[in-house]
C-alpha cells in the first residue's frame, strides 16, 4: 500500500499527478489491479502527455477533467473481452491496438512510447450543449493547430474526447458523433495543412503553461 500510495504522489507535470490517471471504473467494479507493470515508462510517457498536452489546454481552457487515462493490460483485457461479448459501455479496444495509446507501460510494436487520457473540458462542453452548440469540430481544429498531439477519438456526451501523445504522432482526428463518423482529418487528406481558426472563432490564444 505504501508502494502504491508512493507512486500515485509522481507529479506528472504542474497541475497534474499520477493517481489522476489511474483511476478506472472497469477496476474498481470488478477487482482489478489498474497498476502498471513497468512504472517509469508510464511515468515517462503520462510526464509527456501532461506537460506538452493536458497543462497547455488547463492554461488556455480552465479545468481539465480526465474520464480515463492509464490501463493495465489486465484492466483492458478485461475490458475488450467483455466487449467483444456485447457489453459495448466497457468500450476498451483490442489490448495490443491500445499499447502507447491507454496501456502506457508497452511500447507499441514498431518500439515507440505514447500515452492516451480521455477528457473533458468544461469551458467546451458549456458551448457545445450536446450538439446543439458550437460543434466538437472547432476545439478538435483549435488543437490541430496548436499542440502536439498523435490521435483524438471524439464521442458524443459531453464532447468527451481521447486525446493521445506519441513519439511519432500520427496526427488524425476521428468522431464517434453521428452523423459525422469517421475522420475529420488524417495525413494526406487535403484539409490536413494550413490555418483553420475560422472553424474556431472566439476560441482563446493558446497561453504559456
Amino acid at each position: 500500500m505504501a508502494t502504491l500510495e508512493k507512486f500515485g504522489r509522481i507529479r506528472l507535470s504542474a497541475h497534474f499527478f499520477m493517481r489522476d490517471m489511474l483511476y478506472s471504473e472497469i477496476a474498481n467494479l470488478h477487482g482489478i489491479q489498474n497498476i502498471p507493470d513497468d512504472p517509469d515508462l508510464a511515468v515517462e510517457a503520462g510526464k509527456r502527455l501532461c506537460e506538452e498536452l493536458l497543462e497547455p489546454l488547463l492554461a488556455t481552457f480552465g479545468h481539465v477533467t480526465i474520464r480515463s487515462a492509464f490501463r493495465s493490460v489486465a484492466v483492458n483485457d478485461f475490458g475488450n473481452e467483455q466487449q467483444r461479448a456485447g457489453k459495448s459501455h466497457y468500450n476498451c479496444a483490442k489490448t495490443e491496438w491500445n499499447y502507447s495509446r491507454h496501456v502506457w507501460d508497452r511500447r507499441d510494436a514498431e518500439g515507440y512510447m505514447g500515452a492516451t487520457a480521455s477528457i473533458v473540458i468544461p469551458w467546451f462542453v458549456d458551448r457545445y450543449k450536446e450538439g446543439e452548440g458550437t460543434p466538437w469540430q472547432a476545439l478538435a481544429w483549435w488543437i490541430h493547430d496548436h499542440l502536439p498531439y498523435s490521435e483524438m477519438q471524439f464521442y458524443p456526451l459531453l464532447a468527451a474526447f481521447n486525446l493521445g501523445w506519441h513519439e511519432r504522432p500520427a496526427r488524425t482526428i476521428q468522431s464517434y458523433i453521428p452523423p459525422e463518423k469517421g475522420y475529420l482529418t488524417k495525413p494526406g487528406m487535403p484539409n490536413h495543412t494550413g490555418d483553420h481558426s475560422p472553424e474556431y472563432p472566439g476560441f482563446p490564444e493558446l497561453q504559456p503553461s
